[in-house]
């Protein structure tokens, strides 16, 4: 076999990205970890159905979104639907629908942070300033507004509980991210981008 640069090419650009089945695994143990967090919140926590005043597991799952792309995203998605919704006794057909919230309260930073080549260690003061705008004030204003909105369209609460509900998410996520978000990113990413499952783009 002729060696040519195209095929070291190909060969360097192989062995950087891990193989599928790696990737798979970590999406199932993210949906694991955010599941049971998820869980732990909503029960310790209550607000209502699905609600937690103090949702822990929403820094984890942004976090996740940043190091690991949409494999974390969508594992946000499943982490909430089997935590926060299936085990909180939500119907599935609406728990469908409305964990898209925390899908929408992560993706919105992962997109801000891509889109704008802001780093997730959180190395300057625009990419703290990114963080605070779509990872803690935009994003939860969507999360909140789509699940309040949802469980009040589907009769899970009425109306005119429809404003603590959504006080209760929004205000209850913004001060578990502002406590946590920023120290993880900041301490832990460095280490993390070193290995080799970390996701500069979006799947790899």
């Amino acid at each position: 076999m002729v060696i040519t640069e195209e095929n070291l090419q190909v060969a360097v650009t192989a062995k950087n990205h891990p193989p599928f089945p790696l990737y798979f695994g970590l999406f199932f143990l993210l949906i694991c970890i955010n599941a049971l967090l998820a869980k732990f919140a909503v029960f310790s926590f209550a607000e209502g159905p699905g609600i937690s005043s103090f949702y822990i597991v929403v820094a984890l799952m942004i976090v996740f979104a940043l190091w690991f792309g949409m494999w974390g995203a969508i594992a946000a998605y499943a982490g909430c639907f089997v935590g926060a919704g299936l085990l909180s006794g939500i119907p599935a057909d609406i728990n469908i629908i409305w964990s898209l919230a925390d899908f929408w309260q992560v993706l919105i930073p992962l997109l801000a942070f891509r889109a704008l080549r802001a780093d997730p260690a959180l190395t300057s003061r625009r990419d703290i300033v990114i963080l605070l705008i779509f990872g803690v004030f935009l994003n939860n204003l969507c999360g909140a507004l789509w699940g309040s909105l949802t469980l009040a369209l589907a009769g899970l609460i009425p109306w005119n509980g429809f404003g603590s509900a959504f006080y209760a998410c929004w205000m209850g996520n913004i001060i578990v991210i502002l406590i946590l978000l920023p120290l993880i990113l900041y301490i832990f990413t460095p280490v993390v981008r070193t290995h080799e499952l970390f996701v500069k783009s979006y799947w790899k």
